[in-house]
């Protein structure tokens, strides 16, 4: 390939990299603005071939990806005259160039946790593990927005896994590699939250957690063997963010965060988490606990795979939308008494209770309510306090005030950004005087997510001979 060929009518400008798999151009046509880039494998007698299945890979995969969590594909030509991918050309850069600057400032290592795991969330809703998340992989739109790129060791579970049907050994790159993935277990999405556990704890303190393993040997320690906390090399790690990280990086998958999504709204509300003895530790574990784990990993049965549709339904996040005026306290019970049943059904749900304080467009709002408490303080009390009576562990509830001109847009930006799975929320006639129950309907409408609205239980109406006459549902908002 040189400057200026043309592939299936895509002129080559430059080539931008050569790495160990494939050749990248930047490359135009002419109905096309601005320039995209065209990725081809390397293909020479002798070599690995991962490098063509993971190509294939990857051609099967990027054309079933949406948003802006990953490029958009274009083209793609076949082995039978020219193997390329032509996708969309990210701007900006990607994390390798802030792993030279490690460590990081705190506010800097939580921004970029947060913006990865929402596009994991985005991924795995998608059906597809990455299963090689390093910063060389990880993207930063001028936005802000953090987008995955090369998904040539990626698996999508609708799709033939090409790589575990012909290859034995594990893949990825050694310090990224989840246990999991040493084991030749690539179904688990959780493998992708321990190789973002690695990128954070380099980024945080300039030290790779498990060093650069060069033989399946050292490989195989992470199976057993915690890293040394990060709190030993950056001073400045609060507590609650070691905790974090720890928690991502646990040998056993069920140890670290159930999904992306639940790890993403962890970090968004760090006033929120429950501390373990992670977020003390100095040390790692003993020889005698390390051995320990060697021993329950030996003796650990054949782990049944299950499809990542399963694993995030599994541990959903759930959103009951609050209303403490008059009118919406009677929906208090009712509404608690539903949510309860939809946690029960998924123990690894996470529960946000979320109100919402609606501000004027052009005066300025009272902070204060009329006795002088705060009233954004006094919101997120009463939120407590109506979750309190769940009887939830205190770990798999978040209480959340938003502020806003528009409840409903704030409700649903909240779902959409949180990645929620269902959001509870009261309807009926009487709702129309509360602040929730007349946007009930556009909530209902625009969700990106299942929506259950609950209605009170309707009072027995007396009938003319004495009898009690069920009164008829009243039909609210008629959703």
């Amino acid at each position: 390939m040189r400057p200026g060929d043309v592939i299936d009518g895509f002129r080559l400008v430059e080539r931008m990299h050569v790495g160990g798999m494939a050749h990248l151009w930047r490359v135009t046509r002419d109905d096309m603005s601005p320039t995209a880039i065209l990725k081809a494998p390397i293909v020479q007698d002798g070599d690995d071939a991962t490098a063509i299945v993971g190509f294939e890979m990857e051609q099967m995969i990027l054309p079933l990806l949406g948003g802006p969590h990953a490029p958009k594909f274009i083209a793609s030509g076949d082995f039978t005259r020219q193997p390329y991918i032509v996708m969309e050309l990210i701007a900006g850069e990607s994390l390798l160039a802030r792993v030279e600057h490690a460590p990081l400032p705190v506010e800097e290592v939580v921004e970029i946790g947060i913006g990865v795991a929402h596009a994991l969330a985005d991924l795995h809703s998608q059906n597809v593990i990455h299963l090689d998340i390093k910063p060389s992989n990880i993207m930063r739109r001028p936005g802000g927005e953090f987008a995955l790129i090369d998904f040539g060791l990626s698996r999508h579970d609708l799709l033939p896994d090409l790589l575990a049907e012909e290859f034995r050994l594990p893949l990825g790159t050694g310090p990224y590699l989840s246990p999991e993935q040493i084991r030749r277990d690539r179904g688990d999405p959780r493998s992708d939250l321990f190789s973002l556990g690695v990128v954070l704890y380099y980024l945080l303190t300039g030290v790779r957690p498990f060093g650069t393993p060069r033989s399946p040997r050292a490989l195989a320690k992470r199976l057993w063997r915690d890293p040394e906390p990060p709190a030993r090399y950056n001073p400045d790690c609060p507590p609650w963010l070691q905790e974090v990280i720890l928690r991502c990086l646990e040998p056993g998958p069920d140890l670290r965060y159930p999904t992306a999504a639940q790890l993403a709204l962890d970090l968004a509300t760090p006033e929120q988490i429950r501390l373990t003895e992670r977020a003390d530790k100095r040390r790692a574990d003993s020889w005698l606990t390390a051995r320990r784990r060697w021993w329950l990993q030996k003796l650990a049965p054949m782990r049944h795979p299950r499809t990542i549709a399963a694993r995030r339904a599994s541990a959903p996040i759930v959103m009951a939308a609050l209303d403490f005026s008059e009118a919406g306290a009677a929906f208090g019970d009712a509404l608690r008494e539903t949510v309860g049943r939809v946690m029960t059904t998924a123990p690894g749900a996470r529960l946000a209770c979320v109100n919402v304080i609606k501000t004027s467009r052009l005066r300025i709002d009272a902070a204060q309510d009329e006795t002088g408490r705060h009233l954004h303080v006094r919101r997120l009390v009463e939120v407590r306090q109506w979750a309190a009576g769940l009887r939830l562990p205190a770990a798999q509830v978040t209480a959340h005030v938003l502020e806003a001109v528009d409840p409903a847009a704030a409700l649903i930006d909240f779902a959409r950004e949180n990645h929620v799975d269902q959001i509870v929320i009261g309807a009926g006639a009487a709702m129309r005087r509360t602040t929730i129950g007349p946007i009930a309907a556009r909530i209902g409408a625009q969700a990106p997510c299942t929506v259950t609205l609950v209605r009170p239980p309707q009072p027995a109406a007396q009938g003319g001979d004495g009898e009690d006459v069920a009164t008829e549902p009243e039909q609210g908002l008629g959703i």
